[in-house]
């Protein structure tokens, strides 16, 4: 009986039937082959053709991010937003109520003013761009001669829309990024063909540190024109930051490379130095004009908007006039009435009382958490000094719950969600193995949930540790089942 049918009807209780021995394969994993049979998860051991591939004539799936599976897979279990008995620590969003020390959050935004119905200009509305190069100036850039203007921002509806419309301007180059990263990467690389992605593996042996002598190396050796990174990094948690980052700006002037980075965690710095304060490339910035350091950020992480799809992309002025030209195509434009409601959360004092709250409330989750899973045996070596997420290494648990995919099956059970590390594994052409995944051993926790959720989660993660260790508890361990 076959039954590996698609991710979203597939409930996970049916994945208990053969000895958790067998696992060690794709063929030989239920988990893994419900991954690979969710739509746009196939690679070439699958057999199938690219007419098979496709949803209507001509038409292929891209496959889902990290978030989206996991969603769909605990939906498929019965996981509802409103289902208080679920801790959703996959989410890649923080809580967005308020929290201790904030500033008040908005409540009603205004449309008194007929002209927000009428389309932004796709570079965002001038008293936003305004505000938003104030605020760099003001955080990142005090006594620096060059300053950001209106001119070097543009407003754009969400990330992913800044890194698509970069992507969309830049030429036939080879561009390099770092393993693990951030999820939609990989959608970006795929569906952009002129960029070539070149990786590089970070290790933990290396504490996931972006070695800057060794990437100016591969930008000289491999021809790299472009270079992409999330700062603070998602999921590892890391920075580049100090020395490294100075030079990693310094290499875009030396070598004539463009450095595209992803600041969206830059309020969240747990460190001591970094107290009240948050991390830019743009304080290493001499020219910005002249130096080709592309900087995306926005609401959605350190303001806690993830709703609001309010966003902004900042570098040279050239850059910015071509991203404007690709979002006219691409995005069309952010969205209006919430722009100018943003125009008060910009004002940099206030800016400054939400880093010192939020990096209080979430060191203080951030710590519950760590302590947590050190109780229960996994405790993290390389603890996040940034972003809301653990990158958590299951290689010391038995087998099955040693790799991400299983385990996030298994954690379903116990109504608890997180990220199988393999999303993490930006690798666009699909071809390799996942065991053979410098990721398949990990998992991301967010640590983003308010606490109660959190404490769910924890409790449920100590439940299927337990019954990895000792065999009690409901249920057996995931199946390793064919596919006949």
């Amino acid at each position: 009986m076959d039954t590996l049918v698609s991710a979203i009807a597939h409930p996970v209780q049916a994945v208990s039937k053969v000895a958790a021995a067998q696992l060690g394969t794709e063929a030989t994993s239920e988990a893994h082959q419900l991954f690979r049979d969710h739509p746009g998860h196939g690679n070439h051991k699958t057999g199938k053709s690219s007419a098979e591939e496709e949803t209507i004539p001509g038409v292929l799936h891209p496959g889902s991010t990290g978030v989206i599976y996991t969603s769909d897979r605990a939906a498929a279990n019965g996981f509802t937003d409103t289902d208080l008995e679920w801790a959703n620590m996959g989410q890649g969003a923080p809580e967005v109520g308020p929290i201790p020390g904030a500033p008040v959050r908005l409540s009603t935004v205004s449309l008194e003013d007929i002209n927000v119905n009428e389309y932004a200009p796709t570079t965002g509305i001038k008293p936003l761009r305004e505000k938003i190069a104030h605020l760099y100036n003001t955080l990142h850039r005090s006594g620096k001669a060059s300053q950001y203007t209106f001119e070097n921002v543009c407003v754009v509806p969400g990330g992913r829309a800044g890194m698509s419309r970069v992507a969309a301007v830049v030429g036939d180059v080879f561009a390099g990024y770092q393993l693990p990263e951030y999820t939609a990467y990989s959608d970006c690389f795929t569906s952009f063909k002129r960029l070539i992605p070149i990786p590089t593996v970070l290790t933990a042996e290396d504490s996931y540190k972006l070695d800057i002598p060794s990437l100016k190396k591969e930008v000289k050796e491999k021809g790299l024109s472009v270079v992409v990174a999330s700062n603070p990094r998602n999921p590892t948690g890391q920075v580049i930051a100090g020395d490294s980052l100075s030079s990693l700006v310094q290499m875009t002037r030396e070598m004539e490379v463009t450095v595209v980075l992803d600041e969206f965690y830059s309020f969240y710095m747990y460190e001591d130095e970094f107290k009240g304060r948050s991390l830019s490339a743009a304080a290493e910035v001499e020219d910005v004009n002249e130096d080709s350091v592309v900087i995306i950020d926005g609401l959605t992480k350190g303001f806690r908007l993830p709703g609001w799809r309010v966003c902004w992309i900042v570098g040279p002025k050239d850059l910015i006039s071509a991203v404007s030209q690709s979002g006219s195509f691409l995005d069309g434009g952010a969205n209006h009435p919430l722009q100018v409601a943003a125009l008060e959360l910009l004002e940099p004092e206030r800016v400054r009382r939400d880093i010192i709250s939020l990096q209080d409330h979430f060191r203080i989750k951030r710590d519950y958490c760590l302590q947590r899973l050190s109780e229960m045996g996994l405790p993290v070596s390389i603890p996040p000094v940034a972003t809301f997420y653990i990158w958590l290494d299951l290689s010391s648990l038995p087998e099955p719950l040693n790799n991400g995919l299983s385990f996030f099956e298994e954690a379903l059970k116990e109504k608890c969600i997180v990220v199988p590390g393999i999303f993490f594994d930006v690798n666009p052409s699909k071809r390799r193995d996942l065991f053979h995944s410098p990721c398949h051993h990990f998992v991301r926790l967010s640590f983003g949930p308010p606490m109660p959720q959190l404490e769910k989660g924890m409790d449920a993660i100590e439940r299927l540790i337990k019954r990895g260790k000792t065999g009690e508890g409901h249920g057996s361990y995931l199946p390793t089942l064919k596919k006949k």
